[in-house]
């Protein structure tokens, strides 16, 4: 089974849904100051050894990042996003402005057993922030050859 999240108007999650949902633009002000509906896209993938974790967060600088383990076994990626510096000069005027700037983000992640959640990872580069959860290593059956008698 493969899911895939992208921001749009069929995605509950994504303020896109609820602008198109919203005409008179009340909700999309409140999400965004929501850390539940902040748009911060992640990947998780599971491989063999590990569950991993990509955070699209460009523009947030490694300190403003957080990684914790809550309740022995929620990931927890948050953090705080710088508030938008670029203001209007005279003469301007913000035509467009969809990047995320200013706000608090959180995104939690409960997971299944036998994540090692004592030997966590994480890197961030280029704006993508990387958590590794190492799995226990899968316990191969053992087999016993038993005689047959007779």
């Amino acid at each position: 089974m493969s899911l895939v999240r992208s921001g749009n108007v069929f995605d509950p999650l994504s303020l896109d849904f609820w602008a198109s949902a919203d005409p008179l633009g009340v909700v999309r002000p409140l999400a965004e100051q929501c850390p539940v509906l902040t748009n911060v896209r992640v990947d998780w993938k599971e491989t063999p050894t590990a569950h991993v974790f990509k955070a699209d967060l460009p523009g947030v600088k490694k300190e403003a990042a957080k990684v914790e383990v809550e309740g022995g076994d929620v990931l927890v990626i948050s953090g705080e996003r710088d508030a938008r510096e670029e203001l209007a000069g005279e003469g301007e005027a913000w035509r467009l402005a969809e990047r995320s700037t200013g706000g608090r983000f959180r995104r939690r992640f409960r997971l299944p057993r036998g994540a090692r959640l004592d030997q966590v990872q994480a890197s961030m580069e280029d704006g993508v922030l990387t958590v590794t959860v190492p799995k226990d290593e899968a316990k191969k059956p053992q087999v016993k050859a038993v005689e047959i008698s007779g």
